[in-house]
């Protein structure tokens, strides 16, 4: 489970506008049962896929959702709302229900991640929590996996997250980069917390801390039995010939290993494949070349296809921000999830479809399922009460009844990252591609278009 801090307040974790919004709900008397999607438009990155992460995080916040004596009275020193509402707010907990796409799930764009159905001021007061969780989640996941793809052609190589020092949330970002496939983090606090495994090696201060450079790889050679030396701090072609000398040495007189070198900067591909030659020389062969330094998916790939000689990389930036490409003209740092209303039974039992109608992004309304096919050649979107196509797979599942989360929903995170992996080997390579030429088709039951066709028509509008 994730863990708050104690300034944490789930009822405050709204904009200004959703209690806003909920005071005029209470005011006009309403607040029948009302449904919302969450999804994305697009996927991140200019790829086709999204892997789902943070439901955790989304379920947890759903369940903690109230309003403390002191936040009511912050929410009536900023509004003059009536004393009967912040009354109501008082008992407000969530109760409605969750169905959701488990974690280590891939997805594409317009599929509800969410499906969120309670009473309206319930499930809109939960609009941004939920967001911020998938949000980010899913777009640092799926980050990571396009890093660990691109690190992968050819032969295995590991993939560390180094993004603490940078990262907006970086225990989210430990987490999911995890499920996306990276195999350790720098971050101590969340391989405490995630009982993740943690790596590094040492920074350049260490090395220009002693007199010379020797001396900074031969302290460190004494320190440890295996232990990794940072190569870039002066010469780095200079500095492979010290480490050897110093690694041979403490081989012999020690029986420490020279486990790893790592470069930070400077030309990659001729600097590793110098380093590379030079170790097998002398037959260290064994020791691994691990390079850092700014890398994203795209410059890993680079670096792959000049013959760079590496065996595992570190990433922290651009991984931590969910960055895109300037370069390539790629946005990223954010996923660009929305949470719209679909569906609305009223008090008296009436129901009705939602729907906003904005050119490319009018919403579909109504109950959803998402049905996939079992060789991933398509996915189909329809109304839950459409009848499943044979032996499709059904991908949202229940994860949270009357308030309550469903037993089962929030598996270890070890078993959240087996689900990732063995879906993304599942998802055909054109779909798994940094650079796709057409995305995974998504399509839309012809019952799903008739609603909308009908929904439209009861505002008076055409689409």
């Amino acid at each position: 489970m994730h863990r708050r801090a104690p300034n944490f307040h789930p009822g405050l974790m709204t904009d200004m506008y959703h209690p806003d919004a909920a005071y005029i709900s209470w005011r006009t008397g309403h607040n029948g049962l009302t449904t919302f999607d969450l999804y994305t438009r697009t996927a991140p990155f200019g790829g086709a896929y999204l892997l789902v992460a943070g439901l955790e995080a989304a379920l947890e916040f759903a369940q903690a959702f109230r309003y403390t004596e002191q936040e009511l009275r912050f929410l009536a020193h900023i509004r003059d709302y009536d004393t009967a509402f912040l009354d109501e707010l008082a008992n407000l907990r969530f109760t409605g229900e969750i169905l959701a796409l488990p974690e280590g799930t891939i997805a594409f764009p317009n599929e509800p991640l969410m499906r969120i159905t309670a009473p309206f001021r319930e499930a809109m007061l939960l609009e941004a929590g939920l967001l911020q969780a998938i949000n980010l989640s899913t777009l640092i996941a799926t980050k990571a996996s396009r890093i660990v793809y691109a690190a992968e052609q050819g032969h295995p190589r590991r993939v560390a997250e180094f993004a603490f020092r940078r990262a907006q949330e970086p225990m989210t970002v430990a987490r999911a980069s995890y499920i996306g496939g990276c195999a350790s983090t720098s971050l101590l606090n969340a391989a405490y917390e995630f009982r993740l495994p943690a790596t590094g090696t040492v920074p350049h201060s260490l090395i220009e801390l002693y007199p010379s450079e020797q001396e900074a790889f031969t302290a460190i050679a004494q320190s440890y039995n295996r232990y990794t030396l940072l190569l870039d701090t002066y010469d780095v072609r200079q500095a492979i010939h010290t480490a050897i000398e110093v690694a041979l040495r403490a081989q012999e007189t020690l029986g420490h290993t020279l486990a790893a070198v790592r470069l930070d900067s400077g030309d990659l591909v001729a600097d590793s494949i110098y380093i590379r030659e030079q170790l097998d020389t002398v037959g260290l062969t064994d020791v691994r070349i691990l390079l850092s330094g700014d890398l994203d998916e795209w410059k890993i790939q680079e670096l792959l296809e000049a013959g760079a000689a590496v065996d595992s990389f570190g990433v922290g930036t651009t991984l931590g921000n969910g960055a895109g490409s300037v370069e390539r003209g790629i946005s990223g740092g954010t996923l660009g999830t929305v949470y719209k209303e679909v569906w609305y039974v009223d008090e008296s039992g009436n129901e009705s479809p939602k729907l906003k109608i904005a050119g490319p992004k009018t919403t579909w309304p109504g109950k959803k399922e998402i049905y996939r096919h079992p060789h991933w050649q398509e996915d189909i979107v329809q109304l839950a009460h459409e009848p499943r196509p044979d032996s499709y797979q059904r991908l949202l599942r229940p994860v949270m009844r009357n308030g309550e989360i469903v037993p089962g929903s929030l598996p270890p995170l070890s078993e959240i990252r087996e689900l990732a992996q063995y879906n993304l080997r599942l998802l055909p390579a054109q779909y798994r591609a940094l650079d796709i030429e057409q995305p995974y088709p998504v399509h839309f039951s012809e019952g799903l278009q008739s609603l909308r066709k009908q929904a439209a028509h009861l505002v008076g509008k055409i689409i």
